[in-house]
């Protein structure tokens, strides 16, 4: 798989974008990131090891305890790509504005019903 479908692979689980978000905090220990969760550390430990497999968060050890953080450098490429399809939506939700626009001048108008 190239970069950017790891990347979105990884973002495909709703647990894995969950703990994304809590790193958007700052660091965390794994036990922190299951907190919320009504799973296992050990659960919790492999949707980790996805994203950091992924280059989404990197992980260290000190001690006995394993901390988290946040990569978002690893999410320039899935941003630029969905940057192209905001781009199209945000053209197309123009051109309807001027389209619904057209219509309502003719409506006050009295050209149209």
């Amino acid at each position: 798989m190239n970069k950017l479908d790891i990347t979105f692979s990884a973002l495909s689980d709703s647990t894995r974008r969950a703990i994304l978000a809590q790193l958007r905090a700052g660091e965390k220990s794994l036990s922190e990131l299951a907190e919320p969760f009504n799973m296992t550390q050990s659960a919790v430990s492999k949707h980790v090891r996805v994203l950091t497999e992924a280059g989404l968060t990197t992980m260290e050890k000190r001690g006995r305890t394993r901390h988290c953080s946040l990569n978002p450098m690893a999410m320039i490429d899935a941003a630029h790509w969905l940057d192209e399809y905001r781009e199209m939506w945000m053209s197309s939700f123009e051109n309807l504005g001027s389209y619904f626009a057209g219509i309502d001048i003719q409506n006050n108008d009295g050209n149209q019903n």
